[in-house]
């Protein structure tokens, strides 16, 4: 009786999560005339138009790639500068370690917006303003202690004496990270590159201050829908159902990364 009560439960949260999904994809399928005079549980005129209006308009798909574009690098860069950072937190005592990773950790507490306007000033002054680079790089403030944060969790589980085994068999400190650390924490990896593309992918604040044209964000580009004629409801659920796909192939990929990051690293 009591698994199926907690199977019951389950359903019951899983049917509360996904009916804001459906809901998206219904309407991405209706034109607006039906969305916003009928209530209906599926289309009653199928369409696609709203997906072909976002896949053949440039000023729409541009967002998308503008998006992946700097969520990639500030992946890259985020995981490339965290993961010697906490190796040294992992692996050495030094004076102030303790305080300078608790100030790593409050600059992830801060709200975007106290930065934004820094960020603007600092970028326009140096020609990096509507750049991918600028979003990436100002993104790395708050992702860049989370993934210090994770890997330091994973390192501290790898056992000291395998780096001093593998000095002993010869191995320089890059060709031992490389090929004999780096894999031993691979699913550490996984999971703070998975957050990290997550935290950057669904930021808006920084991406929209930081950026007008060229470089647009597509949450950005969503707020355009809103016309003289009203909003286009049709084409905006449509643009949020392909703003989740990237997210879901990320957590495909690296699903069994994450389940690891959860049973074994700090997470």
């Amino acid at each position: 009786m009591k698994r199926y009560s907690s199977a019951l439960v389950m359903a019951a949260y899983l049917i509360f999560l996904l009916v804001p999904i459906y809901w998206l994809l219904n309407m991405s399928l209706k034109t607006n005339a039906e969305i916003t005079s009928t209530f209906s549980l599926w289309p009653q005129n199928f369409t696609l138009r709203n997906y072909e209006v976002i896949l053949t308009d440039p000023s729409w798909y541009m967002g998308y790639v503008n998006s992946i574009i700097y969520v990639v690098l500030n992946t890259v860069i985020s995981i490339t500068v965290a993961l010697p950072a906490a190796y040294a937190f992992s692996r050495y005592s030094f004076m102030g370690d303790k305080h300078l990773f608790f100030w790593l950790l409050t600059n992830r507490m801060a709200p975007p917006a106290v930065f934004a306007l820094p960020f603007f000033q600092l970028y326009s002054s140096v020609g990096l303003f509507d750049t991918h680079i600028a979003v990436a790089l100002a993104h790395c403030l708050f992702n860049v202690p989370l993934a210090v944060w994770i890997l330091e969790g994973f390192m501290r589980g790898v056992p000291k004496e395998i780096d001093e085994t593998a000095y002993i068999d010869g191995y320089s400190f890059p060709r031992f990270f490389i090929r004999i650390f780096m894999p031993l924490i691979a699913s550490g990896i996984g999971v703070a590159a998975f957050f990290c593309f997550m935290f950057s992918w669904v930021e808006l604040l920084l991406s929209r201050t930081l950026t007008a044209v060229d470089a647009k964000p597509i949450a950005a580009i969503m707020t355009r829908t809103v016309s003289a004629s009203g909003m286009d409801w049709g084409v905006l659920a449509a643009a949020g159902v392909l703003t989740i796909l990237p997210g879901a192939l990320v957590i495909w990929f690296v699903r069994n990364y994450i389940a690891k990051g959860f049973a074994l690293g700090r997470v």
